[in-house]
């Protein structure tokens, strides 16, 4: 089994999202000790916008270069077919994705080789695997204490529903600026909210599209 992991943070391993994936990780390797992790950092200024020949290429009947981030799209999205797991490691920023996580998304989510379009709208050309999402914010955006709109969640579903992963599940630590008797409380609570999700599901499998699923802390 392949396990792709993408982390996000400008903070990197000392961050609470790329805290949070470990913890998933380490259940799939519990339970399939032989797998391979791949690991993309996509935080900060790892990967170079989209350009010029990327957006010409998105044309109808537009012929397709190998110049400039068409070659890293196609290294991100050959990395992304292999996988039969993938891990994303994010931050909320301002109520959504961060920029580099949906400049990721911009290389991986192309017209022709991800999803097509037609008289039926957008249809995927991926197959659908399970997808793990470890999120980390500063204030709440869930349950009866929610204080923030979330539109990362939202969003998540559905573009990365448009290229076929479906298999979606959401774990969150959040109000980690909320002092440190919180924020340990909230790794606490979803850390065994992970553990229990494996507990119950200890195959993983890319199987049919599931409803996606919310864990918060």
């Amino acid at each position: 089994m392949n396990i792709l992991h993408v982390t996000c943070s400008p903070r990197g391993e000392s961050s609470e999202s790329h805290r949070l994936s470990k913890t998933i990780i380490g259940c799939l390797l519990q339970a399939n000790p032989a797998a391979t992790v791949i690991n993309r950092v996509v935080g900060a200024t790892a990967l170079t916008p989209i350009d010029e020949p990327y957006a010409m290429s998105q044309q109808a009947l537009a012929d397709v270069t190998e110049a400039g981030s068409i070659a890293l799209s196609n290294g991100l999205i050959e990395e992304l077919q292999l996988a039969d797991v993938l891990v994303i490691a994010t931050p909320m920023h301002n109520f959504a994705v961060p920029a580099a996580l949906k400049l990721w998304i911009d290389h991986v989510a192309r017209v022709r080789r991800t999803f097509n379009v037609g008289a039926q709208g957008k249809t995927s050309l991926l197959r659908d695997r399970p997808v793990y999402v470890a999120v980390a914010s500063g204030g709440r955006f869930s349950g009866l204490t929610a204080r923030q709109p979330d539109f990362l969640t939202p969003y998540l579903k559905a573009v990365l529903g448009m290229i076929g992963l479906h298999d979606l599940h959401f774990f969150s630590v959040e109000g980690t600026a909320m002092g440190p008797d919180a924020l340990n409380a909230a790794r606490d609570h979803t850390q065994q909210a992970v553990r229990d999700h494996f507990s119950a599901n200890p195959s993983v499998e890319a199987n049919a599209p599931s409803q996606p699923t919310l864990f918060s802390a």
